[in-house]
């Protein structure tokens, strides 16, 4: 299966070039890592900055320099920094080609729910909501199953939904799937080493497959 790195490094394969993304907290952040060489893209993050880099080496750690996460992060060259307002009314204003989020659960129609798990207190839903809902596209990373085992990928989402059908790509431990306009889970890849069958057994929602499905390359 990939680790958490092997999952940020697909998901950075689907950055183009001239692109400003969102990358949100856990897993996404990672990304940040893999941009590949020689491609202009811009990391926008929702308290305010845009341009954000690589996360820092121990000499480079800057405790005023952090990202939605409170993680310590570089800042590129050319790189901004405003206002959370101004940061909204970017994302708002669709002006933000990519988000990638981490999820509890999404749904076979590409509902997603990040941001509560009943009966445990959060400070509230953040900037998730904004995100699904302005976002022209939205990469879901994260486990395809609960420490418990259960399946992450359901037919319906259990928990709070943080919006409805606004994820279009998920990329798991197991398998790289898209969630389809008419409903399910196309298996697009799976993981080095995952069969179909596994991946199959640890999806609850419906899934699709359509021929033979190469392994992740990364």
């Amino acid at each position: 299966m990939l680790d958490k790195n092997g999952i940020a490094k697909r998901i950075a394969q689907e950055l183009k070039d001239g692109y400003y993304v969102n990358l949100g907290i856990g897993i996404p952040t990672l990304v940040a890592n893999y941009i590949p060489l020689g491609m202009n893209v811009v990391l926008q993050s929702e308290n305010g900055l845009l341009g954000i880099g690589p996360f820092p080496t121990e000499s480079e750690v800057d405790a005023d320099l952090i990202n939605a996460g409170k993680q310590t992060i570089t800042m590129q060259p050319g790189s901004s920094l405003f206002s959370s307002a101004d940061s909204f009314a970017m994302i708002r204003g669709q002006h933000v080609h990519l988000t990638v989020l981490g999820a509890m659960e999404v749904s076979e129609n590409g509902d997603i729910a990040n941001w509560k798990i009943p009966g445990k207190m959060v400070k509230g839903m953040g900037g998730a909501m904004d995100l699904v809902a302005s976002a022209k596209n939205v990469i879901v990373a994260m486990m395809h199953c609960d420490p418990k085992g259960n399946s992450k990928l359901l037919p319906d989402c259990h928990l709070p939904l943080t919006g409805k059908r606004c994820v279009k790509r998920i990329v798991t431990d197991m398998a790289v799937l898209d969630v389809l306009p008419e409903g399910g889970f196309l298996l697009l890849e799976r993981a080095p080493g995952v069969s179909v069958e596994q991946i199959k057994a640890a999806t609850a929602g419906k899934l699709i497959v359509r021929g033979e499905v190469p392994e992740v390359r990364v």
